[in-house]
């Protein structure tokens, strides 16, 4: 076996190892003064606000993916709106926790909207009577305002997120993540382990250089054991609103979603084409549900949100859903 180069990066024990503070790895590190002292040991008081915060929301969905530019937001949006959309008596809410690059006020419309604060926490924005957003797009002077923070600002955010917005009783929390495995992600799943996670929802696209990112954040959930209901491949083909011929845009030289789905045992919940009108529909913040229930991303959005754990509805499911949309 050859020998561990010296230089190799050296990992973060924790703040909650006995290690804390005192291994080499901690070496340098702005924090090793207060890890060693065993403050980061005590529980964090965030952790029971946010499930108390988060009792009445019965399933809380994160959005995931190594990558960026992958579609996160727009599957999310594609979820949200579907599962309002299904039966006005499920009530959905999203959570942007991208800090530095949201985008669902503009994708879900909501440019310019203002959060107003009472005695029970900052309310959410209403996109629709029964779909709310939270997003720090909300608290910026302008749109085009970047947002330079350091880790522990952006939890800090994050933690104010779950604990202190009034969302009232949800079906679902869908939490739109930024790419990557690190502050925003730990810092998500840490204050929502007491308060239950139903799972991850993990996007690709069929490339390779996508998948390899995407494998990483597989190897995440599994290391913070974080539940995968399955893989969305998005931008799978290329198919031309005039002429109908499809092309790969993003070739799956590897076999794409499908034998990454296969090779971790995951679910491949489905694979939606590179839509121009649904990009279209995005910038607007216009829902492709009802503007172009014709499209075949619609389909196959409906298919996919089937499967996700689901309350009741007049509808039963969502093929039913479907049947009553294009016959109306």
């Amino acid at each position: 076996m050859a020998d561990v180069p010296s230089d190799a990066p050296q990992h973060c024990p924790g703040t909650e190892s006995t290690d804390a503070g005192k291994a080499s790895a901690c070496a340098g590190c702005p924090n090793q003064t207060i890890c060693a002292s065993g403050i980061t040991k005590q529980p964090d008081p965030g952790i029971s606000l946010v499930k108390e915060k988060l009792s009445t929301v019965r399933n809380k969905l994160l959005v995931l993916s190594g990558k960026g530019g992958v579609g996160k937001s727009t599957i999310t949006s594609l979820i949200s709106r579907s599962l309002a959309l299904s039966n006005p008596n499920t009530n959905v809410g999203v959570l942007d926790i991208d800090i530095c690059g949201p985008s669902q006020p503009r994708i879900l419309n909501a440019i310019g909207e203002q959060v107003h604060q009472s005695g029970s926490g900052w309310s959410p924005v209403y996109v629709d009577d029964n779909l709310s957003l939270m997003s720090i797009g909300f608290l910026l002077a302008s749109p085009s305002d970047a947002v330079i923070w350091r880790g522990p600002k952006k939890n800090g955010m994050i933690r104010q997120f779950l604990s202190e917005v009034d969302w009232g009783t949800l079906d679902y929390l869908i939490l739109d993540t930024p790419p990557g495995t690190s502050d925003e992600h730990l810092s998500a799943i840490s204050y929502l382990k007491d308060a239950g996670i139903t799972g991850a929802i993990i996007v690709t696209t069929p490339q390779q250089v996508a998948l390899l990112d995407v494998r990483k954040e597989i190897d995440f959930c599994r290391k913070v054991s974080l539940p995968i209901l399955g893989v969305i491949e998005n931008m799978s083909v290329f198919v031309c609103p005039k002429c109908k011929n499809s092309a790969e845009i993003f070739p799956a030289l590897t076999g794409g979603a499908r034998a990454m789905a296969k090779e971790f045992d995951i679910e491949l919940l489905g694979s939606l084409p590179l839509d121009p009108l649904l990009t279209k529909c995005c910038d607007e913040g216009k829902n492709i549900l009802t503007e172009m229930p014709e499209s075949p991303t619609v389909l196959l959005v409906l298919e996919f949100t089937e499967s996700l754990p689901y309350p009741d509805t007049k509808f039963g499911n969502l093929n039913e859903f479907a049947f009553s949309v294009f016959n109306t």
